[in-house]
């Protein structure tokens, strides 16, 4: 089993560079990074705050795909996740760019967590129906599947209508992972086995009764369940977990470290770092 770590950096966090260095010399697999363009002042619905995540990092943190481009510069192995970046709120010809410049340069490293979002305050200053987020997230994924795969692309739907274009350059995975955060649900899951590669469940619970629903509607698509990726996402680790997790067939878990000064993200990092060998000994 591979472990990697997801961290809610800020502007006053220890630098992504540093970190991916770190992490990638102690064995981890990967580091994810979350997004949030910013948090309104008028939000009447509080952040879903989990353990290690304070509002502070709500206002302050970096955009993930500057972060992780300083992390490609320093890291050879290390996969470059985003855990989650809010889809619908983004040009997707933009996005498609970023995201496939990222894994031309890093070597083909990239790992596209995506979510829908809870904050509809966030959701209307980019200018989406919050009730529209989910299906705007799927088209925006599929035409960048097109941007990405096809030479010249081009895309039509509902909210995007894309004329034949060149864009390059495409990246170097020939397709590239597209993980889905989200809860346990037929909408999500049909979402992951209609246009994504896994799912990023936030925790560990509940999976021993999710995964066969998971695999069900790959198998409704016609897609080989064994292909669908499961990653429990910001997870606090112990060693029965991870070896319940193996147990399931998980083969990466995604553990939290919070955000903080360099020396207090060391010292956490360098305690997570002890479940790094006990993971390598789990056959998933």
């Amino acid at each position: 089993m591979r472990l990697g770590i997801t961290s809610f950096l800020t502007d006053r966090a220890m630098a992504p560079a540093a970190l991916a260095r770190a992490a990638e010399e102690r064995g981890f697999t990967s580091l994810y990074l979350p997004e949030h363009t910013h948090l309104p002042v008028r939000a009447d619905t509080p952040p879903g705050l989990v353990d290690g995540v304070s509002l502070d990092d709500y206002k302050a943190s970096l955009d993930p795909f500057v972060a992780l481009a300083t992390a490609a510069s320093v890291t050879t192995t290390l996969r470059l996740g985003t855990g989650i970046v809010l889809a619908a709120q983004h040009d997707p010809i933009v996005l498609a760019k970023q995201v496939a410049t990222l894994d031309h340069l890093s070597g083909g490293r990239v790992e596209l967590g995506i979510g829908y979002g809870w904050n509809r305050e966030e959701a209307a200053d980019h200018g989406l129906d919050f009730d529209q987020r989910r299906q705007v997230a799927r088209e925006h994924l599929l035409c960048m599947r097109a941007l990405w795969q096809d030479d010249p692309a081009e895309f039509h739907g509902e909210f995007v209508d894309l004329d034949p274009c060149w864009s390059r350059p495409k990246p170097l995975q020939r397709r590239l992972p597209v993980l889905i955060g989200g809860g346990a649900g037929p909408k999500t899951f049909a979402a992951i086995a209609e246009f994504a590669d896994g799912w990023l469940p936030i925790g560990a619970s509940g999976l021993s009764e999710d995964l066969p629903k998971l695999h069900a509607a790959f198998e409704a698509v016609g897609r080989d369940p064994s292909a669908a990726r499961v990653l429990p996402f910001g997870t606090i680790p112990s060693a029965a977990k991870l070896e319940h997790l193996a147990g399931l067939g998980v083969g990466e878990v995604v553990l939290r470290l919070a955000s903080g000064s360099r020396d207090a993200m060391m010292a956490d990092l360098d305690a997570l770092a002890d479940f790094v060998p006990i993971a390598a000994e789990l056959r998933a």
